[in-house]
């Protein structure tokens, strides 16, 4: 079983119910829908499709939404503009367009407030380089850096810059309540700046029916900087390398890459690492060397899931993309036990409960940890341990928390009503429909978590079978 779980952005390419079947055949474990590009009526149809596909092979299965964010773009041009090193250029924030030839409109009204003279301006995910001579009301004038052609609202990143640009946009709050609609299982939110920025988004969802997870996007400095305070907030960390290799030195991309998943290690909290793992394979059929190391690099580091963006959204091989990476996955997690991840921060008893557990499942090599989950907490901290020989089973007695599994490192999850009168009954129903299932075999030795009645309260207990 693989335990790297996979997730695959949805776009033009994979735009059918029959591309979403095959998706998922080839290992995809998690739908992205990228609400920078996402009408609502599609997001309607796609979620349907999903789990439509996802009953018809009787699979937990993940929709995560991200959100566009509160996003710095350039305003229309009528043409694209050469610039070329050593240009004057003026950027301007007035609403309208502007008069002088080397220019174009900023969307963000604090713009000129925000940035200092000397700052480095970078156009177009980074294509284009300028830096900050002057600023006036409504201006500011710019040196081009480097060559390239500029075209119609496109991305504008200011790193080291402290931006005032709120955590939620409009567009933002109304593509998630089309989420909480649906019923997806994770949102993602953009440029995530500090813990407050999640807490806001907390307040939004909080009364939901279905309550999805929250992930943190880390993509700039400022994330960075309050990585602590935002990892304790959130559901789930996103290394979102895009922007996050634009706004800081990309010398420093790997080791931020490996802090970030590090410190969700510590603390239990699941982590995607994500963008440009098979950017070849948009145009080509076989990756990268390159490539191949930085899918392995992220299984070694034992993160929860690895992620496709544009090679599935609009490349040309969109399924073979998701076999490549379930290959490689594989491969890497057959290599060996990997160290275990420093769990330091435990810091309930329930967590040092589920740690003697899978200690226990470990040192007796046991077939399966069996997690008997409410809300799927005690299923994410069994798989926080990365235990190597026992595979994670969360049995849930909600269909969404089931779903929600999908996400996390090695767990597999299945539905089953409680009886929560008599724990024991329980128990021994999900038994007897995994041996059914072939999930496991007489003779297994199993280690089970669990609660029992103790007088007239219920006690987590932890207990090793055999099958």
């Amino acid at each position: 079983m693989r335990k790297t779980k996979i997730i695959a952005t949805l776009g033009p390419a994979t735009d059918s119910p029959e591309i979403l079947g095959q998706l998922m055949d080839a290992g995809m474990d998690v739908a992205r829908l990228n609400m920078s590009h996402a009408p609502h009526d599609w997001v309607r149809r796609v979620v349907k499709d999903l789990r439509a596909a996802a009953a018809a092979r009787q699979r937990q299965f993940s929709i995560l939404m991200d959100t566009q964010g509160p996003a710095i773009r350039t305003g229309d041009l009528p043409a694209a503009l050469d610039l070329k090193p050593g240009q004057k250029f003026t950027l301007t924030v007035r609403g309208e367009k502007s008069e002088e030839l080397h220019s174009v409109d900023v969307n963000y009204e604090e713009f000129v407030n925000d940035i200092n003279i000397g700052d480095v301006v970078l156009l177009d995910n980074g294509e284009m380089h300028m830096k900050v001579l002057a600023k006036f009301a409504n201006k500011v004038e710019c040196e081009v850096l480097t060559p390239g052609k500029l075209g119609s609202r496109r991305h504008i990143n200011l790193p080291g810059v402290k931006v005032s640009l709120p955590a939620l946009t409009s567009k933002d709050l109304a593509d998630i309540q089309v989420g909480l609609e649906v019923g997806v299982d994770f949102i993602a939110l953009s440029f995530v700046r500090e813990a407050r920025d999640i807490q806001q988004l907390r307040a939004v969802v909080e009364n939901a029916k279905h309550r999805p997870l929250l992930i943190a996007k880390i993509e700039d400095q400022q994330a960075v900087e309050n990585l602590e305070s935002i990892v304790a907030v959130a559901d789930g960390v996103m290394v979102a390398r895009g922007d996050l290799g634009i706004e800081c030195p990309y010398e420093d991309l790997p080791l931020i890459q490996r802090r970030i998943v590090k410190t969700c290690l510590r603390v239990g909290k699941p982590v995607i690492v994500a963008t440009h793992m098979l950017e070849s394979m948009i145009d080509n059929p076989m990756p990268t060397r390159a490539e191949i190391s930085d899918i392995a690099n992220a299984v070694f580091e034992q993160a929860d899931a690895i992620m496709l963006s544009g090679e599935t959204t609009v490349g040309k091989y969109p399924i073979k993309c998701v076999e490549v990476f379930d290959k490689i996955t594989r491969r890497i997690e057959r290599s060996g036990a990997p160290t275990n991840p420093l769990r330091t921060e435990l810091t309930s008893a329930r967590q040092k409960l589920v740690k003697s557990a899978v200690v226990l499942a470990e040192d007796l090599k046991a077939e399966a940890i069996l997690v008997f989950t409410v809300r799927g907490n005690m299923a994410r901290q069994t798989a926080s341990f990365r235990p190597f020989h026992s595979r994670i089973f969360a049995i849930c007695e909600e269909p969404g928390i089931a779903q929600s599994m999908a996400l996390i490192w090695g767990v597999n999850s299945l539905v089953l009503a409680f009886n929560h009168q008599q724990p024991e009954e329980t128990i021994e129903r999900a038994l007897k429909m995994m041996v059914k299932d072939g999930q496991l075999s007489p003779g297994n030795q199993v280690v089970i978590i669990s609660s029992i009645t103790g007088g007239e309260q219920l006690v987590d207990v932890v207990e090793m079978r055999t099958v």
